[in-house]
């Protein structure tokens, strides 16, 4: 297995560079959906602030083992957690504890968001809804489903339109070290977006809200293809060059897939656009990027899917977005050309040559707003389908 070497050391940083989280005056009694990287991290950033914290995990063993020594066995092994927060699992949160619930975030896989919310859809309180927080990043496989349309299917229209998303610039291991991070919260909502910003805002740990979450999914879940593309980049021996353009041109792509799809283009500059993908780009921190770099250095995709040991989303994403391009015409020669590197076997140095010999065109064009997809997503969730982000 082909082990990720950076080519530089970041200095050491400490632990935690803020003594003490602001307390909520109202404590939230939360409960993550969840107990990966993502998921343990915001539990702890949750906990820490001062709210009652339950997570859940599949996992047998987990919860068992947390409650007693308040580490993950599994993510953050070196974190000590917060007291407030409790491991429950594995079976699915009842009736019982949703109704105590003010929050329920899920930090699940994309692929399992469907299932998992239509077995807790009839525990549900659609009258007195808690505040849902989601921040998984991919596009479901075969529907080519947003998350938010996957609400819309599962928990119904009201709820769908209420949902909040938070994503951008965000390892795990910085969050829980305090170091300063910056996030985007969206909603159809603006007052739920707003509760959500109120939730997570620390000195250390900013919100921004806004009210595109399509845009918002659509960056979270393209630049993790981005993310292999610059990996595969490094793993082949290129330097800052190609990264620099692959971020940039990337940038681009979902720009244009975005636009077509009806999102607002402000959005990708923004820190679930720009931001998240600069920072999945350029670190071995991130999973597709070392999904990426493995492949450039001649592993196959099934032994790196096999070892790397947690979810890398750009993997799916990749097919799933392939059929949206196909379906909006647009012109995506990276997205495409990585899907044809994961699922079609092509040669990746042969998919580098044809990228690096296309026709010299045009720099910054967006194309008209076919928005066809948000005006089909408008009208599932009973809004105008003429709606605008």
């Amino acid at each position: 297995m082909v082990q990720y070497t950076p080519k530089t050391t970041p200095p050491q940083c400490p632990t935690r560079m803020y003594p003490a989280a602001v307390r909520h005056a109202r404590p939230s009694n939360v409960l993550v959906m969840g107990a990966g990287n993502f998921g343990s991290c915001l539990a702890d950033h949750l906990g820490d602030a001062g709210h009652a914290v339950r997570m859940w995990s599949r996992k047998a063993s987990f919860a068992p083992h947390f409650n007693r020594v308040h580490h993950n066995p599994d993510y953050l092994k070196d974190h000590h957690f917060s007291r407030n927060i409790q491991a429950v699992g594995p079976d699915l949160p009842d009736a019982q504890m949703l109704k105590e619930m003010d929050v329920l975030l899920f930090a699940i896989p994309t692929q399992c968001v469907r299932d998992t919310l239509t077995k807790l859809r009839p525990s549900l309180n659609e009258e007195e809804p808690p505040l849902l927080i989601f921040v998984n990043k991919g596009i479901e496989i075969g529907t080519q489903a947003l998350t938010l349309e996957i609400i819309a299917d599962t928990l119904g229209p009201k709820l769908a339109q209420l949902a909040t998303f938070i994503s951008g610039p965000s390892f795990a291991v910085e969050v829980v070290r305090r170091q300063p991070t910056s996030v985007s919260v969206a909603s159809l909502s603006s007052v739920e977006a707003q509760k959500a910003s109120d939730l997570f805002h620390q000195p250390w740990f900013r919100c921004y809200t806004g009210t595109d979450p399509v845009g918002l999914e659509l960056a979270g879940a393209m630049k993790n293809i981005y993310a292999i593309a610059a990996g595969m980049a490094e793993g082949l021996g290129f330097d800052n060059n190609t990264r620099s353009s692959l971020i940039t041109r990337g940038l681009a792509e979902m720009t244009r897939i975005g636009v077509c799809y009806g999102a607002n283009p402000l959005t990708f500059l923004g820190l679930a656009g720009v931001g998240d993908l600069f920072l999945t780009c350029s670190s071995s921190a991130s999973r597709n990027y070392t999904v990426g770099y493995r492949m450039g250095k001649g592993e196959s995709l099934e032994t790196i899917m096999g070892t790397i040991g947690s979810t890398a989303e750009g993997v799916a994403t990749a097919k799933g977005m392939k059929q949206i391009i196909d379906d909006l015409g647009v012109d995506a020669p990276i997205a495409t050309g990585i899907y044809a590197a994961l699922y079609e076997g092509k040669d990746i140095h042969q998919a580098v040559r044809d990228l690096m010999s296309r026709p010299a065109s045009h720099e910054i064009s967006l194309p008209q707003k076919a928005a066809g997809p948000v005006h089909e997503l408008m009208h599932k969730l009973g809004l105008d389908a003429s709606h605008q982000f």
